[in-house]
């Protein structure tokens, strides 16, 4: 009796046994089974996107006054490096572009707004007619009467690194032309009131700006005067 039941149940146990192997096996080929189903640790982790580096600001040049007409010139290419430290110009020991002034004549106005851009320049308050000297050795590069900066002059320095710019004058030195060399604590001009500023309100608008390197005078990066002057007054 027991060994029919044994003989009945072997090949059950056979076939059963070969149902489910061929079940896993139809599942696995199927992708249905295997790590990527199961939840398995071997799943690959998501990659993370790379941070983004902000790009910095590119610094335009600034256009001074007397600028050719935009068909004359090349489009301003953006400057990118930074903006030249005052510490460059204090140690070119430069002298007051006006005698006799002392530091409540100085106006820190570089960062002030004027429409819709910065000034960028340090406004000196005198009599009209107070003698304009060059700041340091150098040549005057251009003299050019502009709506806003009235009668300016344009002088670069020995090694056309940087540019003095004088605005607003009442008038130049009788001897004055481009190309001329001048000294440091050459007159130059005189203060007045021409272009835009106020008639009641002499002074003098001086601007300093590093030359690029086509050596455009009426391009460059600005300098705030204010800190050089300090610096003057304090030797």
């Amino acid at each position: 009796m027991a060994g029919s039941r044994i003989r009945f149940l072997v090949p059950f146990l056979w076939g059963f046994a070969l149902g489910v192997v061929t079940i896993v096996v139809s599942l696995w080929a199927s992708g249905t089974l295997g790590p990527a189903a199961s939840g398995s640790a071997d799943r690959s982790a998501p990659v993370e996107s790379p941070r983004s580096v902000p790009t910095p600001i590119a610094r335009p040049a600034r256009q001074f006054p007397g600028a050719p007409a935009p068909q004359a010139a090349p489009t301003p290419e953006a400057v990118v490096e930074p903006v030249p430290d005052e510490d460059q110009l204090i140690e070119r020991h430069l002298g007051m572009p006006l005698p006799g002034l002392k530091l409540t004549d100085i106006l820190d106005t570089f960062n002030q707004a004027r429409g819709n851009r910065r000034h960028e320049a340090t406004d000196i308050l005198a009599p009209r007619g107070t003698p304009v000297l060059a700041m340091g050795d150098g040549v005057i590069k251009k003299l050019f009467n502009s709506r806003d900066g009235g009668l300016t002059i344009y002088q670069f320095d020995p090694d056309a690194t940087y540019c003095y710019y004088y605005a607003h004058l009442d008038h130049y030195a009788a001897d004055l032309v481009e190309g001329m060399l001048v000294r440091r604590g050459h007159v130059i001009g005189y203060v007045g009131t021409t272009g835009n500023a106020p008639a009641n309100t002499p002074h003098l608008h001086l601007a300093i700006f590093k030359l690029g390197p086509d050596k455009q005078w009426w391009r460059g990066t600005p300098v705030n005067p204010y800190p050089v002057l300090v610096s003057i007054l304090k030797k």
